[in-house]
């Protein structure tokens, strides 16, 4: 049946659907082939890059390229696969991501974002030309034989499918047609809200008004979808100089005009008609196999969806899916990827939910940030940078202290093992520093709360680490650890973990490490370099009042810390004493005037074969380590008293001086 053929189109053969299309496009309207590599090597070593480009493609691109894909021509032309020549991926081993459309169809909802996603992906995208009408069973038939082919071609790798509204339906369908076959699932606004939306009180209008009106739904559809709209009404809140601001409302009107005209000829009335039944079919099929989708699964719901309550079904779609994760974004509308500041490589990248294999490898599959998702992650901690101005010294081979970093080797694998500040704190200061000072992206062994849950329950969402997990924070553990060390990585490591970070009263500066040496063999496989250092200044910010030993004499409180701590995968649970004690809480805290940060790293400590054939001589180069830690520690305890600028107000007069990036001056040393 010709209305339900499909063709697989490869990278290159795009130019065979413009020649599908009719005429081939002018040159200005191709999809450019031009891309910048990202090396295997940048995917493996954690430095900063900047491989993004400057000519993304806008929603002024997304509007031209979809006034080509319809034509008069093409009534009853089949479904079809096509991949854009810009988003050809350099990565071996990149995955297949399959882009399923949505009420729209033309398969090019991710215009803006085919560049980035090209150095990660290979990419499909399927068109469904807005005179088909197969059913949707049929579309998933079609998505389905795709996957199933796929997967024998490449078992060992993932298949994504990204599928936005009525995408995410025959995503979700697939997925629980396929439950053996390893997919993610990225979904944008669902259409499996349908039944509950305003767009089911269309159809019946589309049959009763007159011939005449028949171009109203259209431009009806373009003002609930909000997208060109809310630009033009941006621009008049902006407040621009006045000539910028009408060639920016002219260029609003122009766009909108032709995203109307567009709409208009994608949703003709019996189109419409089809369109609504068909999601409506959707929306029914993929809620009845909900409880079949064993997939892990990304929801990305809007706040402010006019055409459906995406908000609401997020949260619902969260419970009925097993392998389930929700970001929100508040202020965008139904058109999510076509939106100004969305960046689905981002959002991937800070969900991990990027493989390139049927597990998650935190070191082969992890693609460092670019400057500017650097600066979007740390953007909102600039003021905390000015409040602390944290000094950070250390020490060059020769034993000499320097301010800065200029002592930190310049080699991996690098293991900086220091004490955990109150709340862990440190968290904010030293990446960027290390990123600002020496284009070092740290991977700091963490939690793996941070990264998954046993069961729902009173913790934050997963999502506030988001910043963290794109930064290149790795779940703790020996496993990690040694193969962060084989890719001669910088690493970050508190050996006193929570337990150090959530510390009772009077353990300010303690070290609550457990006994065993369990990092230093490890370390001495690979012959890293160890690193010692102190952290000191959070008991210039805050002063625990309310501890652990106080909470837990509430028994009401001390059953909610357990319920809280059992929502988590444990941490050294074989460790006996306080250091295997890893039980959350929050400390009752009360703010203090704002003192000052100082992170001082002590004198690189070499390791070899030596410590990794005798456990006595690991044992003793974790005490020096440890050791050294608490000489840091003590170094800058004494010394700041030194510090003039030490007061938050002497630090704000400096800034006031010399600008608010000026390095403020410290003790002498």
């Amino acid at each position: 049946m010709a209305a339900t053929a499909f063709y697989m189109l490869s990278a290159v053969g795009f130019r065979n659907i413009e020649h599908s299309l009719g005429a081939a496009l002018p040159p200005a309207r191709r999809f450019s082939a031009s891309v910048t590599a990202f090396s295997s090597e940048q995917c493996r070593f954690p430095r900063l890059v900047d491989y993004e480009q400057p000519s993304a493609k806008s929603f002024c691109d997304y509007l031209e390229a979809a006034r080509d894909f319809i034509r008069p021509e093409d009534d009853n032309s089949p479904c079809r696969w096509f991949s854009p020549l810009e988003s050809k991926a350099p990565c071996d081993g990149a995955p297949l991501l399959l882009f399923l459309p949505g009420i729209d169809g033309n398969g090019l909802g991710l215009i803006g974002q085919h560049q980035k996603l090209g150095q990660m992906f290979d990419i499909w995208c399927l068109h469904i030309p807005a005179s088909n009408r197969t059913a949707f069973t049929d579309l998933v038939g079609m998505v389905e034989r795709t996957v199933k082919s796929e997967n024998q071609r490449s078992p060992g790798k993932p298949i994504y499918l990204v599928g936005e509204s009525l995408g995410a339906c025959i995503a979700l369908a697939v997925a629980a047609y396929n439950p053996k076959i390893d997919l993610v699932l990225i979904l944008s606004n669902p259409a499996t809200s349908f039944g509950n939306s305003s767009l089911q009180h269309l159809a019946p209008l589309a049959k009763v008004l007159p011939d005449q009106l028949d171009l109203a739904f259209p431009s009806v559809f373009s003002l609930i979808s909000g997208a060109p709209l809310k630009r033009m009404i941006a621009h008049w809140v902006r407040g621009l100089p006045e000539k910028e601001t009408a060639a920016n409302i002219y260029q609003d009107l122009v766009t909108t005009s032709t995203f109307t005209s567009i709409l208009a000829d994608t949703f003709r009335r019996e189109t419409l008609q089809w369109k609504l039944k068909l999601l409506d079919a959707a929306a029914l099929f993929a809620n009845a196999h909900l409880h079949l989708v064993q997939a892990q699964t990304l929801i990305l719901s809007s706040g402010n969806d006019q055409i459906l309550p995406s908000k609401c079904e997020g949260r619902r779609l969260r419970k009925k899916l097993r392998k389930c994760e929700v970001r929100s974004f508040k202020d965008n509308g139904h058109f999510l990827f076509l939106e100004d500041g969305i960046d689905l490589v981002s959002i991937i990248k800070a969900t991990s939910f990027y493989r390139r294999r049927s597990h998650q490898d935190y070191i082969s599959d992890y693609i460092p940030p670019t400057i500017s998702e650097f600066n979007k992650c740390y953007g909102v901690n600039r003021l905390l940078e000015v409040i602390m101005s944290p000094v950070f010294l250390s020490t060059t081979e020769d034993g000499k202290v320097v301010r800065g970093l200029g002592g930190i080797p310049s080699e991996g694998p690098v293991l900086l093992v220091g004490n955990h500040m109150l709340l862990a704190s440190d968290k904010i200061s030293l990446p960027g520093q290390f990123v600002h000072e020496r284009n070092i992206n740290l991977r700091p062994l963490v939690h793996p709360m941070m990264f998954t849950r046993l069961r729902d329950g009173l913790l934050p969402d997963v999502s506030s680490y988001d910043t963290l997990r794109m930064m290149g924070s790795v779940p703790i553990s020996a496993t990690h650890l040694h193969d962060l060390l084989s890719a001669k990585s910088y690493i970050l490591l508190f050996p006193g973990g929570i337990r150090e970070a959530l510390h009772r009263k009077g353990e300010e500066y303690k070290l609550l490490w457990p006994e065993k040496a369990e990092f230093v063999r490890v370390a001495a496989k690979f012959g890293a370099k160890i690193v010692p250092f102190g952290g000191v200044g959070e008991d210039d910010f805050l002063r625990v009042v309310v501890d652990y030993n106080d909470q837990i004499k509430v028994p009401m409180v001390k059953e909610l810390l357990k319920r809280v701590t059992a929502e988590c995968p444990e941490v050294r649970a074989s460790v006996e004493g306080e250091e295997g004690n890893q039980d959350f809480h929050i400390p009752g805290v009360i703010p203090k005037w704002p003192g000052r940060y100082y992170f001082y790293f002590g004198k690189e400590i070499e390791t070899g074969e030596e410590e990794l054939r005798d456990r006595d001589k690991a044992k003793e180069v974790y005490t020096e380590v440890k050791k050294e830690v608490e000489r840091c520690i003590e170094f800058v305890k004494q010394r700041r008293e030194e510090d003039p600028y030490r007061p938050f107000l002497p630090r704000l007069h400096y800034h006031v001086q010399h600008g608010l990036l000026s390095q403020v001056p410290t003790f002498p040393f």
